[in-house]
């Protein structure tokens, strides 16, 4: 039973970036986090982060499950698994236990699969730069 209401939570959308939109900042959410315009800073989650086919985004993103149907610039750190859809673009680097890449996806960085939770710090890079751009 718990199952399935965490599978109805993680379709009910608690916040939106729409399309033709933009947000610059830090995002922190509870639920599912759809975005279809452009953002630009950091989101945290113990949710679902979902780019959508017109959405960009330039951020660290630390989530349950990330799904990328558009374009991110930087990090992700997904505590169960990151899905790549078939329009979905990432330049960053990748720590998950799970990854899911349909083909056509293009995906410039590093990824580690990593079943325990010790890496609990997130995608290291050294610096707090997204890929190509100081933040």
């Amino acid at each position: 039973m718990a199952r399935t209401s965490k599978q109805i939570e993680d379709n009910i959308v608690n916040s939106i970036i729409g399309e033709g939109s933009e947000f610059k900042g830090e995002f922190t959410v509870n639920g599912l986090l759809r975005i279809d315009g452009r953002f630009k800073g950091t989101i945290e989650t113990d949710g679902k982060v979902l780019i959508g086919q017109s959405g960009e985004a330039t951020t660290d993103i630390r989530a349950r499950v990330v799904v990328i149907g558009g374009v991110v610039r930087g990090n992700i750190f997904a505590t169960e698994r990151v899905i790549m859809l078939a329009t979905g673009r990432l330049y960053g680097n990748i720590i998950t236990p799970s990854l899911v890449m349909e083909d056509g996806v293009i995906f410039d960085g590093n990824c580690v699969i990593n079943k325990s939770p010790d890496h609990a710090t997130g995608p290291q890079t050294g610096t707090s730069e997204h890929y190509g751009e100081t933040v």
